[in-house]
């Protein structure tokens, strides 16, 4: 079934009702949209081709959030496939996540290299083993402990299948030829696009799994023509343009490779939207990015919502549960 963006105006209803501009506001915000009730809104491909078919940019692609993290909210900690599940009954979304490894070789998901913030644990992740994390239980922003276990990485690949698509962040401690083996032997290589931080890592990603979409930084310019200079094609790629706005001359001029860009909204962006109205999620849009990264991935897909097409070529990989 194609997607119907409908649903987005009772979020926008009850956000514009609880207000912007504080901290208790923002919690408010979560509450209320958790009580409203929907389906599960997802992303689905079947293969390399149609994920790099999605990631085509075209004039009449549908612009969607990625949810830093996996979306946290409260109650929610981030990097829990629970968290997840809560994202897509409201937004089709792509989801951020975190890998980590423990002592004994287990990819789990984890941002911090410690346990303290984000779990009831205490040490270095890679300093403990799977089976000390697996007595762990998550705890939310807020340090409220959740009935929550931490994920490993194969379960977020597992779960991932038809619901969403997954950009991964992979930790120092993690070795490409390990997250790669654990991507192929899962079936997920149309579902995990890899984060890379330097054009020497993107190469070294590229020439270990060809296949793969690779998340790129690319600021400028002169970066455009760095990243060319690798010889990875523009077809395996998703360009993370930072976290300020770019010109839209800049977007305009990776959409004309064909690439999709990505604004990172998370931070200074997201507290401008909370401060001054979610309708600037809308001008970002509207200035070249395709996929906003954010912390308040239900609050920016319900600013979108108008810029959606009415019919795209897209709306096939788009659906709901």
């Amino acid at each position: 079934m194609k997607i119907n963006w409908n649903w987005i105006v009772v979020l926008a209803l009850i956000i514009s009702s609880c207000g912007q501009n504080s901290t208790t506001d923002e919690l408010t915000v979560a509450e209320e949209i958790s009580t409203v009730e929907t389906g599960d809104f997802l992303i689905q491909v079947d293969d390399l081709e149609e994920t790099r078919d999605f990631y085509t940019w075209t004039s009449d692609r549908i612009p969607v959030v990625s949810a830093h993290r996996g979306g946290p909210y409260p109650g929610f900690p981030e990097n829990a496939i629970e968290t997840f599940d809560n994202v897509i009954k409201f937004t089709p979304a792509i989801i951020e996540l975190d890998v980590a490894m423990t002592k004994d070789g287990v990819l789990v998901l984890m941002h911090d290299d410690d346990l303290e913030r984000t779990t009831t644990g205490k040490g270095k992740v890679e300093e403990v083993t799977y089976e000390y994390i697996q007595t762990l239980f998550l705890e939310d922003e807020k340090g409220a402990q959740t009935e929550f276990r931490v994920p490993t990485f194969k379960d977020a690949l597992i779960w991932s299948k038809g619901k969403v698509l997954l950009t991964v962040d992979v930790k120092q401690s993690v070795p490409y030829e390990k997250l790669i083996a654990e991507i192929r032997e899962t079936g997920s290589e149309a579902h995990a696009a890899v984060i890379t931080y330097s054009f020497a890592a993107a190469k070294k990603m590229h020439s270990l799994a060809p296949e793969l979409m690779l998340s790129i930084t690319i600021r400028n310019e002169e970066e455009i023509q760095r990243f060319e200079e690798t010889g990875i094609p523009w077809t395996r790629v998703i360009a993370f343009t930072g976290v300020a706005e770019r010109p839209q001359e800049f977007n305009q001029a990776l959409h004309e490779k064909g690439v999709f860009t990505i604004l990172g909204v998370l931070g200074n962006l997201d507290r401008s939207a909370i401060a001054r109205g979610d309708e600037i999620y809308a001008g970002f849009v509207q200035k070249g990015a395709d996929i906003l990264a954010t912390d308040r991935p239900i609050e920016a897909a319900a600013a979108i919502k108008t810029l959606a097409p009415s019919s795209s070529s897209k709306n096939d990989y788009f659906t709901r549960k």
